[in-house]
């Protein structure tokens, strides 16, 4: 009698290249300008990417359990990242080193469907944003967050989603105090 084989993930095919790493609260992971050598699979916590803009921090993207992390363009092409990586809250992630990474994906046509995927994902959350910065008031800006990304507002320090919608800590309190 022939058994039925369950849908593995595929992802599973890397368990045997992470390495757990906990990092505390405001740990840099990968600092702007240095080339990313680590993708992250969040487990627990949350991180943020930023960008250094003459010394003022403005944050690029939140990231929670379930999502990975990585400066996808530098990891990719060895290039110096254009953002950091800093947790916001204590993290457990799972990490796998870049050369460990590429070799399985190019060995497995689902995992590299899915990293493809997972791109497109990612240019499409920016593309949003910057179109929402072209458009949108900060108001709106802040009403869509919530509709979309509620979580967002409900783990992240305000100051940090004041930096993500172009705005300071001060119109942020007043948008949300209008609400």
């Amino acid at each position: 009698m022939k058994q039925k084989t369950k849908n593995k993930d595929p992802w599973t095919i890397f368990s045997p290249f992470f390495k757990q790493v906990e990092a505390p609260a405001r740990t840099i992971l990968l600092q702007e300008g240095k080339i990313s050598k680590t993708m992250y699979f969040i487990e627990k916590g949350c991180l943020r990417t930023w960008v250094n803009n003459d010394g003022k921090e403005i944050t690029t993207q939140f990231f929670f359990e379930g999502d990975s992390v990585s400066s996808i363009e530098s990891f990719r092409t060895n290039q110096p990242s254009l953002y950091s990586i800093e947790t916001i809250e204590p993290c457990v992630l799972q990490t796998i080193t870049q050369k460990e990474f590429q070799r399985i994906v190019e060995q497995s046509p689902d995992i590299k469907k899915q990293f493809e995927e997972h791109l497109f994902k990612r240019l499409f959350q920016a593309q949003q944003l910057f179109f929402s910065y072209l458009k949108n008031s900060p108001q709106q800006r802040y009403e869509e967050l919530l509709s979309q990304y509620p979580h967002i507002v409900q783990r992240v320090p305000q100051h940090y989603i004041a930096s993500y919608l172009g705005i300071t800590s001060v119109s942020l309190s007043r948008i949300r105090n209008r609400r």
